[in-house]
């Protein structure tokens, strides 16, 4: 059974979504989303509301309107890699601090589902929790599971803060 790679990113905003701190960040969601979308590899990406500017930020987690969260499928890691670490989607994540809490647990995780499966914010949320009770294992991991992975080991940041 051909497998893909699916991952989940959580972050919570500094401020609510329409406040003028997180301002860059809002308005460069469907232009990093957009590239996203047409790397090679790319597969599926969850998307809630539609509207421009808004990309997941409608997925409230546990209610907080300030959770935001990006899940997605790839054929495979070296395709997320590209994406994550070598476009300017990198930009972004180095400037991460401007616009997100550090959270003091992991809130990234990744996980292999059968071709075809879109997964669910549940079902992602629970692999993160699996992942944060048990560590990288073939149920859930982070990059450094991935033997096949490099970028991480010198883009990447500390496991607290992101990954």
């Amino acid at each position: 059974m051909k497998m893909h790679l699916a991952e989940l990113n959580v972050g919570r905003l500094l401020a609510p979504t329409d406040d003028p701190r997180v301002a860059d960040f809002m308005e460069n969601l469907d232009r990093v989303n957009g590239l996203g979308k047409r790397m090679p590899g790319f597969v599926w990406m969850m998307e809630w509301s539609g509207e421009p500017g808004t990309g997941n930020t409608d997925a409230k987690i546990g209610g907080d309107p300030q959770y935001v969260s990006n899940l997605t499928v790839w054929e495979d890691a070296a395709s997320l890699e590209t994406f994550v670490w070598k476009t300017v989607h990198k930009q972004f994540y180095d400037r991460r601090a401007e616009w997100f809490e550090v959270l003091g647990k992991m809130h990234f995780v990744m996980w292999w589902v059968p071709a075809g499966h879109r997964p669910t914010l549940d079902e992602a949320l629970e692999k993160l929790a699996y992942k944060q009770e048990h560590g990288d294992s073939d149920v859930a991991f982070g990059w450094s599971y991935l033997s096949d992975a490099q970028a991480w080991k010198t883009h990447g940041c500390a496991e607290v803060a992101a990954e």
